[in-house]
């Protein structure tokens, strides 16, 4: 539960102001559709978020070793200082609506996601915890969470919202993980 718990906050924070949750809402104004759009997103992320947290598992089982265990802890704290960096997404990078709104949708966030803070943060939850399954429910969780109101919502969501203040609480996550392995890894506590 601690995995699935874990992963699904750090997503959801880490995605709110983020360029795939911009994208969703691009997506949501174009087409006016929110169901192909969700299914789309949901498709997307667990295909993604799977692969990504099956990388971050098997490098961990790869190189288990305290040189290892340190670098993801590094990398959740360089995660944090990421988060800090607000996203944007122009009018331009969005995708042309050719395929409807289903495939338009899960070829952008299949795309989009790549290298993205959320799948780097997949692939380090992957990494730490060891479990493929938890980890991508809940990342793709947390992805829902952030994504399904921003649909529905869209701008009045964003004007409403501090996002310098969800980043910092993302950040603030980001930042107290990558602490504790490095602790844990030093020996500090079991």
């Amino acid at each position: 539960m601690e995995v699935l718990l874990t992963s699904t906050a750090v997503v959801a924070l880490a995605e709110i102001g983020d360029k795939t949750q911009l994208l969703a809402i691009l997506l949501a104004t174009r087409f006016r559709r929110p169901t192909p759009i969700i299914l789309g997103i949901l498709v997307a992320t667990l295909a993604n978020h799977a692969l990504a947290a099956l990388l971050g598992a098997q490098a961990a089982a790869f190189f288990d070793s305290p040189i290892f265990r340190y670098a993801i802890g590094a990398s959740f704290v360089a995660m944090a200082a990421w988060t800090l960096i607000p996203d944007n997404l122009d009018e331009e990078e969005a995708p042309a609506p050719r395929f409807g709104a289903f495939l338009t949708t899960l070829v952008a966030f299949f795309l989009v996601e790549m290298g993205d803070k959320t799948q780097v943060a997949t692939i380090a939850l992957g990494a730490r915890f060891h479990d493929v399954i938890a980890v991508t429910a809940g990342t793709t969780l947390g992805m829902m969470i952030a994504n399904v109101p921003a649909i529905f919502l869209g701008h009045e969501l964003l004007k409403r919202v501090d996002l310098a203040k969800v980043r910092l609480v993302a950040a603030a996550l980001f930042l107290a993980i990558g602490l504790w392995v490095l602790a844990q890894t030093a020996g500090w506590f079991g």
